[in-house]
């Protein structure tokens, strides 16, 4: 705590005062936290309000990162994940346009969950800078929450969906705090990608998030679930290695670099879309009462508009760095579709569309629809007459780097707007063209504001606009023999 400072913008939370910084003509506000550091008592247990402080908080530097480790080789050069020390995980950041905050601006509230598996991932990596959206009237608020065992490990002693606990209690915080930023806690968009998306689809579902966003962006994650005793493998194993009960109380007596090797260990190897050991979020009768690709099917948050989407080759992210893509033989593709049960007219019509693809490129084609659009189309399709409008887009701009082509999280500089970020480049390369950016980066803004991005609603027809390559365009019912094609599936799944 300091005094003030001249020129650096003040905001009084309901917990304190923070002082930020101006850059670039607006005012940002980083490493508040939304609740009390997670650590000793408090580390198994549901997020709670921190302690308030006296005099100004410095809020210039990004908050501490929830413990995790970097993504393994050779994704780690293309996603890079900073981690910064300290125990105040459960801390955001605000980018508003003013230079000093004024309460009765009423401005649009864009709040950012990151993705990253639910153990990877931070709101301060680079590509998620806020700036750009502040610069167009939007105040952009972006997350940490729990990540791993930590946060998604099912315990019998302990809450389960930990980190969707503080996810939602970083939207009470929104809800409490942002007018003081500028923002109108009634005009508050949700927006993650991957596992932020899923996230998203979670609080959908849930019955105490009611009135804490109007709107949401779901990219590249629908909505999933499992029972406790199918979530519960990856937290029994990670306890088994570690010599311990499966138990908070066990847990919370180790060293948490001991628990995060182990959960390294039994999380590492295989992909989303091939499988492994991962965390997933608990239809556990209290948050989620229910699954919520059935909530959301059956008309929970109806009157929520969404916005959601994929990327046209999702599945070159985890396919093509380590080789997966040519390793997938005939034969291995055969097996793999007999594995997931995939119908045979179905695998017939995305062999016809792609005639010159590799069985490892038939695999991933149908291992992200079958993931991902699929299940996103259902929800638009279920939404049909829903009051809340849904909005469906894809990302198809292929980027240069290592063929990996219009693959998953490519989309996230687009819509931030940070294609020049050398981290960014990790993914798009020097080159990504900055009028798409411009188009994407508006239809996001758009969104939040007045909830139109700037194409036609969900209907009969199918519309999609397609970002890439070349201009965005409005497309009806891309690729529908494929969508359709999985209809048989619905009923044997």
């Amino acid at each position: 705590m300091t005094d003030s400072v001249a020129g650096a913008p003040q905001v009084t939370t309901v917990h304190g005062t923070v002082r930020g910084a101006v850059e670039r003509g607006v005012a940002v506000f980083r490493g508040i936290p939304y609740a009390a550091a997670p650590v000793g008592t408090r580390r198994f247990r549901a997020p709670e309000p921190p302690e308030p402080w006296t005099g100004v908080r410095e809020a210039v530097a990004y908050g501490p990162t929830a413990p995790k480790r970097p993504y393994a080789p050779p994704l780690d050069r293309l996603l890079p994940d900073p981690a910064v020390p300290g125990d105040d995980w459960l801390n955001l950041n605000v980018w508003t346009p003013s230079p000093q905050p004024d309460r009765a601006a009423g401005l649009p509230v864009l709040v950012w969950i990151h993705g990253g598996s639910l153990v990877h991932g931070s709101s301060a990596v680079p590509v998620y800078d806020g700036w750009a959206f502040a610069r167009d009237g939007v105040v952009l608020v972006s997350v940490n929450y729990r990540l791993g065992v930590e946060g998604f490990g099912v315990l019998p002693d302990a809450p389960a969906n930990r980190g969707l606990l503080d996810q939602l209690a970083a939207l009470e915080w929104v809800r409490d705090n942002i007018a003081a930023f500028g923002g109108d806690p009634d005009r508050v968009t949700v927006a993650g990608e991957s596992a932020g998306a899923i996230s998203i689809a979670g609080l959908l579902a849930a019955p105490r998030s009611a009135g804490l966003f109007r709107r949401a962006v779901l990219q590249s994650g629908a909505p999933a679930a499992l029972p406790p005793d199918a979530a519960r493998g990856t937290t029994e194993l990670i306890t088994k290695r570690l010599g311990v009960p499966a138990t908070a109380a066990a847990l919370a007596a180790v060293d948490p670099e001991a628990v995060l090797t182990a959960q390294t260990e039994v999380t590492s190897g295989g992909n989303p879309l091939t499988g492994r050991n991962s965390f997933q979020l608990v239809v556990d009768g209290d948050l989620l009462p229910q699954d919520p690709v059935a909530a959301l099917h059956a008309g929970t948050s109806t009157g929520v508009d969404l916005l959601v989407g994929t990327n046209t080759e999702e599945y070159r992210l985890w396919f093509v760095p380590g080789g997966l893509t040519e390793k997938i033989s005939r034969l291995k593709l055969r097996l793999a579709l007999l594995k997931f049960r995939v119908p045979n007219a179905t695998a017939r019509t995305y062999r016809a569309n792609r005639p010159d693809a590799t069985p490892g490129e038939i695999l991933g084609a149908l291992a992200t629809d079958l993931l991902l659009r699929v299940p996103l189309n259902r929800l638009a399709d279920a939404r049909t007459d829903a009051p809340g409008a849904t909005y469906v887009y894809e990302f198809g701009w292929p980027t240069p780097v290592q063929r990996l082509g219009a693959c998953h999280a490519l989309e996230l500089g687009f819509v931030f707007d940070t294609l020049a970020h050398p981290d960014t480049r990790a993914l798009t390369g020097p080159d990504a063209p900055q009028e798409l950016a411009d188009a994407m980066h508006r239809a996001w803004v758009d969104f939040a504001t007045d909830g139109d991005p700037g194409w036609p609603a969900w209907d009969a027809r199918r519309p999609v606009t397609v970002f890439g390559p070349g201009a965005p365009a409005l497309v009806l019912a891309p690729r529908d023999d494929e969508l359709r094609s999985w209809e048989p599936y619905r009923s044997a799944s």
